[in-house]
């Protein structure tokens, strides 16, 4: 009769060390799995904050400058040069085209003085009158200078001569002023480009004269004064 030993197996007993091939040997394992994925000569797509590209901002473009707007004339203000004004803009607007303006309604008006004055870039011509109201005028460049009405040629010192038509005006026994009575032709000299002014007189409502111009038509612009009231005639020197 055959005796049998019974075996008995020895259980072993949990010691609290992790066991090999245990969970938390798996969890190294892949965490090792994942690094070794990522070599080192690659990136991530994403850039880092310190290289993110950013898009240059465009520059700023030069705003568009302001200029006065040409062809403008002096009004009556503190801006209005006086005639006795020793500097002007350079080069203030103006052409050699014909420059006309209407008198008021109620203008009745006479020429009590004449002026010349040299300045710096422009001679100025100021006709100074007494009455009513605001004078008009039409001034241009003429080929030649003639009395109005009559037609008779004036000889006025000069190359080019510059007509002056002030509107609105009256005989000193209509508007009750006395008119002008000064030297006749005013003399300018030699410094400028207006060598004379010729006043002619009062013919239909207009008074007549003519500033004579040395070498050739500069460019004019004609504005009124007030307080008192004057034609002004600016004749630019463009050196």
């Amino acid at each position: 009769m055959t005796t049998r030993r019974a075996v008995r197996t020895r259980q072993a007993r949990p010691t609290g060390r992790a066991v090999p091939g245990g969970p938390a040997a798996v969890a190294g394992a892949v965490l090792v799995l994942a690094l070794a994925a990522c070599s080192p000569g690659e990136s991530d797509e994403s850039p880092s904050p310190s290289s993110t590209a950013t898009s240059a901002s465009p520059s700023p473009t030069d705003s568009p400058s302001t200029t006065p707007e040409p062809g403008a004339e002096p009004s009556d203000g503190a801006s209005t040069p006086s005639d006795d004004a020793t500097e002007a803009p350079l080069p203030f607007p103006a052409n050699t085209e014909p420059d006309t303006q209407d008198p008021s309604a109620d203008a009745a008006l006479t020429v009590t003085d004449v002026r010349v004055g040299h300045h710096d870039g422009f001679d100025r011509v100021v006709f100074e009158l007494g009455g009513t109201g605001t004078p008009g005028w039409r001034v241009e460049y003429v080929d030649q200078p003639t009395d109005d009405g009559k037609g008779d040629v004036v000889a006025v010192d000069g190359d080019a001569y510059l007509q002056v038509m002030i509107s609105g005006s009256g005989y000193p026994m209509d508007t009750a002023v006395e008119e002008y009575a000064g030297p006749n032709p005013v003399r300018a000299g030699d410094d400028g480009e207006v060598e004379e002014v010729l006043l002619r007189g009062v013919f239909e409502g207009y008074t007549q004269a003519f500033v004579g111009v040395d070498d050739e038509r500069r460019p004019f612009r004609v504005f009124s004064l007030e307080d008192p009231t004057r034609v002004v005639v600016d004749v630019r020197d463009d050196g």
